[in-house]
């Protein structure tokens, strides 16, 4: 990946939680979270810093797979940056968009009983992280089946 970086965007109503892997794209981390008006000065500063080529955003549908309103405001949210960021010349980065059906819950897990408002704004990035952990698994995984698809015997 040549030191640059995926993230993911865990994108709530009012906070936004980020998540960023590492150069080799194995692991990932929680990265920050900040409120929803400050998603385009503060992804523009996170895709400067970090080089940042491809943006992994969580999808949110039912149990069932199906969509929701929640993917269908995601959708049109995620079209609403992409534009704004490429209008200001950010445009060599990719989006791709990721279920994340209980990426959220899982990051609750994670935290406090009771959690603190602070503790309450890591959840977001946990749940970013979640998010792109399960995409760089999901590579790794493609990679395997084919090299091992490949081989001789």
């Amino acid at each position: 990946m040549y030191n640059k970086k995926i993230i993911a965007l865990d994108l709530g109503d009012k906070w936004i939680g980020v998540a960023i892997a590492d150069s080799t794209g194995i692991i990932c981390r929680p990265l920050t979270t900040f409120l929803l008006p400050q998603i385009l000065p503060e992804l523009k500063s996170i895709i400067d810093e970090h080089k940042v080529f491809l943006i992994i955003v969580g999808l949110p549908k039912t149990m069932s797979g199906t969509s929701s309103l929640q993917t269908e405001k995601t959708i049109s949210m995620v079209k609403k940056i992409k534009q704004e960021l490429e209008d200001q010349k950010l445009i060599f980065v990719q989006w791709k968009l990721w279920d994340e059906r209980l990426s959220s819950k899982r990051a609750q897990k994670i935290g406090k009983k009771r959690p603190s408002p602070e503790e309450k704004k890591k959840e977001h990035a946990r749940a970013a992280a979640f998010i792109l952990q399960s995409y760089l698994d999901n590579l790794a995984f493609k990679k395997e089946i084919s090299s091992n698809l490949d081989q001789e015997l």
